[in-house]
């Protein structure tokens, strides 16, 4: 199954026929990859499944509609099992970013957020999820982040990455996480509930 979010909307891409949202279901064989975009951008549904016969091949066709943009970044806890947010365009958010060309995903992960928070002291605990998002510049684009779940000890002054837009970095308690994740965006809410499921 691939989940592919544009902006809140969901596109669910998937070989089971078992329903498990009130999404309308298509099959993928019938409908224009495009069209679909448009309509949930124009926030025409909040969602749709897509059935495949041949999930595989399906995925391949859907994502040669638009440029694929590999990304990495990290739910990062410190000691006191806090999470790493940072704030940019009004909203909470994980540090990721753009894999470099020749980049080892995982090195990716971590200059990212070293980058956008200026911690250091980062260890890889495991690969949590890969979400997708479309986003529109030049044409459709597909993010692809892999998420990484990252400890760090890093006790020193956090500092935002102002020239990538991003205003506050810090580590949130769970309460605070909670109010957090009422002003974030969908994927960040799937890794920070892959997250709590272990």
């Amino acid at each position: 199954m691939y989940k592919v979010f544009v902006n809140d909307a969901l596109i669910i891409l998937t070989s089971s026929l078992k329903k498990e949202n009130n999404f309308p279901t298509y099959n993928f064989k019938d409908i224009v990859v495009d069209k679909i975009i448009q309509q949930l951008q124009n926030k025409e549904a909040l969602g749709l499944t897509l059935y495949s016969s041949n999930l595989e091949k399906d995925w391949k066709k859907f994502t040669s509609f638009m440029t694929v943009i590999p990304a990495a970044g990290g739910l990062v806890l410190n000691s006191k099992k806090e999470i790493l947010f940072i704030y940019r365009n009004n909203v909470w958010d994980l540090p990721k970013g753009w894999i470099e060309k020749n980049e080892a995903i995982e090195t990716a992960a971590i200059r990212e957020v070293e980058e956008e928070c200026g911690i250091f002291d980062l260890t890889i605990t495991k690969k949590l999820l890969t979400t997708y998002h479309i986003y529109f510049h030049k044409g459709i684009k597909l993010k692809k982040t892999h998420w990484f779940l990252m400890t760090s000890n890093y006790d020193k002054e956090l500092i935002p990455q102002l020239e990538e837009g991003i205003t506050k970095v810090c580590f949130k308690n769970v309460f605070k996480t909670d109010e957090a994740l009422k002003n974030t965006y969908a994927n960040i809410k799937l890794v920070y509930d892959t997250y709590k499921e272990g």
